[in-house]
């Protein structure tokens, strides 16, 4: 619990939200809460990697009221995400928490399978290779955390796949799909101001992949304006939607900053030459995604095999799916990524910002996934990118590794700190959840275990000839 980044403000954020609860009252004054102490020093091992979670016992039950600043008073983020985490909210914070957690995890696994279910044949390869490549390492932490980038990805992700089965197919699954696509964007929209203006990049991708001049695909376009009302009317009531034309707020919480000793530049920079700086550090942004940035509060470095596998597994999957091109894909594809590049560039430096700083790779994963989905979508309704046995084993070997270690490497974190090391968690373990049947060890088996076993089963589908016909109810 407060793992997640910013975890204090967004735990805050979801007591607070729909007129509050017991656990938080007004303050004295409008942009103020009173909470327990413990909302406020949820994440007390934050930034310091040698100090475990268990300080968090401390402050646990800890009720004395406190008065603070910091939190989704003022309406920086939109409310959708924080409303139905509201109503998980209960007087044990640590299960009300992790109630949050599973029911987040749990949303994106329905959401997945259901797609699955209803997309046609030969759209299925697009949906697993796309997540596949895209959420290991930080995909993984992130979707099922507390955290509102959460929803962010998950939305996204779902609502370009859905609209693209939405014009691809006809009768009852396309209604099904229709209606995942607003639930996508729904989600991601009302999480996070971003994430609306990624909702609308994936419905355009879809309508530039799949348009035709006919009064059917007119009428079927109808859903996307909604979509794209939506997303936008969320966009502008959302504080963040400043970020685009100041940059972030200075200051990143004492967080480490990743670009040091990575050929970071300590001199001040501005103008040309700051954009100059970003853009040409920019990868390290994006590869963020995979590793090469540190997990939590920025405080859980990982081994470079993590980045090293989850980043090559996505440059192969990657690269076979441009092999399948048009001009429709090409449009999209590159317009999605003309928008990473130019959006982070643009960002930091309108806030006199260095990669590295307060712009993190959480906030570019929904449109990396994006990204990733339109490599691996097949213009012509084939199958997709296809591997022979071997390579396929090693793409998905090199994500099981990656899973592997960014779990046991995440776990260890907060067990002991990560000032200790050793393949035995359950070792000098200074923390762990209070009542919980199974020890950290287990868990970092067993979730390793269950990736591995995922990938086994998801062999067959990532290996089968898809049809080419469209699904019909």
């Amino acid at each position: 619990m407060g793992a997640g980044p910013d975890d204090d403000y967004h735990i805050v954020s979801i007591w607070c939200a729909n007129g509050g609860s017991a656990e938080c009252e007004p303050g004295s004054e409008a942009n103020t809460r009173i909470v327990p102490n413990s909302f406020v020093r949820i994440a007390c091992y934050a930034q310091v990697e040698s100090r475990s979670a268990d300080c968090s016992y401390e402050y646990l039950d800890d009720t004395t009221p406190m008065e603070i600043k910091r939190g989704n008073f003022a309406g920086e983020y939109p409310p959708v995400y924080y409303g139905v985490m509201h109503l998980f909210a209960g007087d044990d914070v640590q299960v009300s928490a992790l109630a949050m957690r599973v029911f987040n995890a749990a949303l994106f696994v329905g959401l997945a399978t259901a797609l699955f279910a209803l997309l046609p044949v030969y759209r299925r390869r697009t949906l697993l290779w796309g997540w596949l490549v895209a959420l290991v390492p930080l995909g993984m932490f992130i979707v099922p955390s507390n955290n509102p980038s959460g929803w962010a990805v998950t939305g996204v992700g779902t609502a370009f796949l859905a609209l693209l089965g939405w014009f691809e197919t006809t009768g009852r699954r396309r209604w099904a799909l229709g209606a995942l696509y607003l639930v996508g964007a729904v989600m991601a929209a009302g999480a996070r101001g971003d994430a609306a203006v990624y909702v609308i990049g994936a419905t355009v991708t879809a309508v530039i992949l799949t348009a035709v001049r006919t009064r059917p695909y007119l009428l079927s376009a109808i859903l996307p304006v909604v979509g794209i009302i939506v997303a936008f009317a969320f966009f502008a009531s959302a504080g963040q939607s400043g970020v685009a034309s100041s940059g972030f707020t200075s200051g990143g919480g004492g967080a480490t900053n990743p670009v040091a000793g990575e050929g970071g530049v300590e001199a001040p920079l501005s103008g040309f030459a700051l954009a100059a700086y970003n853009l040409l550090m920019l990868p390290l942004l994006w590869t963020g995604v995979w590793g090469t940035w540190a997990l939590g509060w920025l405080d859980t470095q990982l081994p470079s095999i993590v980045p090293w596998a989850a980043a090559g597994a996505f440059i192969v999957v990657g690269f076979a799916g441009i092999g399948r091109l048009d001009w429709r894909k090409a449009l999209a594809t590159g317009g999605t990524l003309l928008v990473l590049i130019a959006l982070p560039v643009y960002v930091l430096t309108t806030g006199g910002d260095q990669v590295g700083a307060n712009l993190q790779p959480r906030y570019l994963l929904p449109l990396i996934v994006l990204f990733a989905f339109l490599l691996v979508t097949d213009p012509s309704r084939g199958s997709g990118p296809t591997f022979t046995r071997v390579q396929t084993f090693v793409i998905l070997a090199a994500l099981a590794v990656a899973n592997l270690v960014s779990l046991q490497v995440n776990i260890r974190r907060y067990v002991t700190g990560a000032d200790q090391q050793g393949l035995n968690l359950d070792d000098g373990a200074e923390w762990w959840w209070r009542g919980f049947p199974v020890g950290p060890s287990a868990v970092w088996i067993i979730g390793a275990l269950a990736y591995a076993g995922l990938v086994a089963v998801l062999w067959h589908q990532l290996r089968r000839p898809a049809a080419l016909a469209p699904v019909k109810a």
